[in-house]
């Protein structure tokens, strides 16, 4: 098998090309190493064996087209992306280029000249807007969706929000839409939060590894200064671990005659829910630390919960998460303290 990996340098795309890579199949990397880690990841992968590597920009169509045309691929990743919400207030024309120009970049590529090729998109739940509308109720260190105990499933209405809820959703839309209209086998995942290994996380992007960090600072005597939340801590998440991402991609590319132009909610579900107030007392209890922090307004088009209703997962390709939250932070904590990031 032939698989092309856009953002295949980032966290989610190194993970699944080293998983290619122990499959024995054949790959091409396409990334513009454009986030912090990219460079290390790229290095990583070559240690682990042969590929073909593109240093290319998901906004060219030439770029696109020609790693398309010369991969031929079985199997796309379209993981590239511009993946924080602050960075789309900042620069929302960025973040509409390399979300939505360039998505349609591969699907125009893909539409041409292989069209063949299985299509997975990582699509967010910001699809679904802040969900402001929903009742919640507050406890000492959450907050519950009340009606949606379980999770939020695929039939919520979309909303979107904010340049990146867009950006994302768009090409969310039109991933099911090339489906329908040239027959394209394309899948969408409207992830919820993804940690582990290879994740060099930012206070934008990537909160359990970037908290993380700072408890091992803490411990250390290194943090520079105090660090902050926005909003109180109590918004909830269901936390998914990498290893667990890379089998619900490839058990749903396995199942595509069910799959093809399907879009499901992945994320560790409400058995693995965290707030961040609930993530500080594990980090507490584990590393012996107080997590001390600096208070912020709330960030614009904050969920106050988003776990997902992963049920329609199992149902059609028989995926379900394997590792538990508090195994998952154990497993971060491992890679922040080898790291020293």
């Amino acid at each position: 098998m032939r698989y092309l990996i856009t953002g295949g340098c980032g966290f989610l795309g190194s993970n699944l090309a080293a998983e290619v890579l122990r499959k024995g199949d054949e790959l091409f990397v396409f990334d513009n190493l454009y986030r912090t880690g990219t460079e290390k990841n790229l290095e990583w992968l070559k240690s682990l064996g042969k590929f073909k590597f593109y240093h290319a920009d998901i906004r060219s169509y030439n770029d696109v087209e020609y790693a398309v045309r010369d991969a031929r691929p079985d199997i796309l990743f379209h993981l590239a992306g511009q993946v924080a919400m602050t960075t789309s207030l900042d620069n929302p024309r960025f973040d509409f280029e390399v979300n939505v120009l360039g998505g349609n970049n591969v699907l125009e590529a893909v539409r041409k000249y292989s069209p063949e090729t299985i299509v997975t998109y990582s699509s967010t739940n910001k699809v679904y807007g802040d969900l402001e509308e929903i009742a919640y109720e507050e406890t000492a260190t959450r907050y519950i969706a009340k009606g949606y105990e379980s999770g939020f499933s695929e039939d919520l209405p979309l909303n979107f929000q904010s340049p990146y809820g867009c950006s994302k959703g768009a090409t969310d839309q039109y991933m099911r839409d090339y489906a329908r209209m040239f027959d394209i086998r394309t899948i969408v995942f409207r992830h919820s939060s993804i940690f582990g290994g290879r994740q060099f996380a930012t206070a934008d992007q990537g909160w359990v590894g970037w908290f993380v960090k700072q408890a091992v600072d803490i411990k250390k005597g290194a943090l520079k200064e105090q660090f902050t939340i926005s909003g109180n801590g109590k918004q909830v998440r269901d936390i998914l671990f990498a290893d667990d991402l890379i089998s619900c991609y490839f058990s749903a590319v396995a199942n595509i005659d069910k799959t093809r132009g399907q879009v499901y909610n992945i994320g560790g579900g409400i058995d693995n829910s965290l707030s961040l107030l609930e993530l500080f007392g594990i980090l507490e209890q584990k590393l012996d630390v107080k997590m001390n922090y600096k208070q912020l307004p709330w960030r614009k088009s904050d969920q106050k919960v988003f776990v997902a209703e992963i049920s329609k997962a199992s149902r059609e390709f028989g995926w379900k998460p394997g590792m538990n939250k508090f195994q998952g932070v154990e497993e971060m904590y491992k890679w922040v303290q080898n790291s020293n990031i």
